[in-house]
């Protein structure tokens, strides 16, 4: 069985290329071997969009989430986000691990 992903955007930072964001979020996550269960888009007038995300990826068991970019996300990665589960971006295809996040630096976990 593989394991779950979802992929994650915001349709204003998207924009016109939404459609090409969410097809590169399905062949990042098959290339890498998961399961997207669905891919989640957000305008910046949804409230609490990283809370939001968590509690998706709590109900559907994602080990990753996958985005275009970090900008994604707002500002600075959230540290509560990589708690639960992997953030890998599309557009540099880095993976911000939480076993690396919250067993290396308890900085980025407080």
């Amino acid at each position: 069985m593989k394991p779950i992903a979802i992929g994650y955007l915001r349709s204003d930072i998207s924009g016109t290329a939404q459609n090409w964001d969410e097809i590169r979020i399905r062949s990042l996550a098959k290339r890498y071997g998961y399961d997207l269960a669905r891919t989640i888009v957000f305008t910046p007038r949804t409230p609490d969009p990283i809370t939001r995300l968590i509690t998706t990826a709590h109900r559907t068991a994602a080990e990753a989430i996958f985005t275009p970019h970090l900008a994604h996300l707002g500002a600075e990665l959230p540290s509560i986000l990589i708690r639960t589960c992997d953030v890998i971006t599309v557009d540099d295809e880095n993976t911000y691990a939480r076993a690396y996040f919250v067993c290396r630096s308890r900085t980025v976990i407080t």
